[in-house]
């Protein structure tokens, strides 16, 4: 488990809290409503939960998401992280995994702030302010990370939270601090983990290739030998690079994308089971059964039902 150490006392910590505050506060404007909130600032989103929530597997996605009250768990390959007020989330790719929300109340609720952005606007960002492109570390790591905000990055949560109230300006004026605040994280202390090139060189040959394809064929059956030849890599290779990346191996995080669609499609509308399996790929329903129950922890109607019957009691908020 990851453990954060936090200073008590201090100047810095008191301002910290004290903009976190300021955070909740206007977040608390716009709404008490549980669940995820759109706001007029297209790629922003305020997340709140006022209880505990059950452990879901969910896919994260690329985004940054910052915690400004609670706890929350995030269970990432064979890792758990602990990550609470103050701390960031940052997904580079799509990645399976699976959080829940600790400790939270009526009183004293859960609430995070998520924004979206993609790898072409980080690469963007890089090229525009001629960032070098080359990670201190050759070595690859998750493409998922959690990291320790600090007063430059409140200062731009807070300048876009603003935002909310002047219509005529947010959508001009929040992309500029979008910019600034992908700046701000090229520039910090984990720069170099949102600048391995293999996570932009997706039409080159690489693993970059190999994530993006599956990503866009999930539904098709391939083997590891098949994936790594169309992407000049060795089996070995492929296998290593993808697992340092997402966490699990190829045919893993096909498996778990078919099976998050798959329960995406049951909950969205009438779909049977049988129906969810074959549109996601899957040729035994037997086989899909299995599988969705070793994910889930229960078979698909009875997890289907047991979230509807929950009303959002899960914790995959993507934040």
């Amino acid at each position: 488990m990851l453990e954060h150490t936090r200073t008590t006392g201090g100047k810095s910590v008191s301002i910290h809290k004290k903009v976190l505050d300021q955070l909740i506060v206007m977040t608390e404007r716009i709404t008490l409503t549980e669940g995820r909130t759109p706001t007029i600032v297209p790629f922003l989103t305020i997340v709140r939960r006022n209880s505990e929530t059950l452990r879901s597997p969910g896919v994260l996605t690329p985004s940054f998401c910052l915690i400004l009250q609670g706890e929350k768990k995030l269970y990432l390959g064979q890792d758990v992280f602990l990550y609470e007020a103050g701390d960031f989330l940052a997904s580079l790719i799509d990645i399976p995994a699976s959080a829940q929300i600790v400790g939270a109340t009526e009183d004293s609720p859960y609430i995070g702030l998520r924004i979206d952005f993609t790898t072409q606007e980080i690469a963007s960002v890089m090229m525009e302010a001629e960032i070098n492109a080359e990670p201190k570390d050759k070595k690859l790591t998750a493409a998922a990370f959690i990291g320790k905000s600090d007063a430059d990055l409140l200062d731009i949560f807070y300048r876009l939270m603003k935002l909310i109230d002047k219509p005529n300006e947010v959508r001009f004026l929040s992309e500029l601090l979008k910019k600034e605040m992908i700046f701000n994280l090229l520039s910090g202390d984990f720069g170099h983990l949102f600048m391995q090139k293999v996570l932009f060189d997706q039409r080159a040959d690489g693993i970059g290739k190999a994530i993006q394809w599956i990503q866009e064929n999930y539904k098709r059956s391939f083997t590891i030998e098949e994936l790594a030849k169309s992407c000049n890599l060795s089996t070995s290779g492929l296998h290593h690079k993808f697992k340092a990346i997402t966490t699990m191996g190829p045919l893993q995080y096909q498996k778990q994308l078919r099976l998050q669609e798959a329960r995406r499609m049951m909950l969205s509308g009438p779909v049977g089971v049988t129906t969810a399996a074959l549109t996601v790929g899957y040729e035994s329903p037997s086989q899909f059964n299995r599988e969705y129950r070793r994910l889930f922890g229960q078979s698909p109607l009875q997890d289907i039902k047991a979230i509807r019957k929950a009303s959002g009691a899960l914790g995959f908020e993507n934040s």
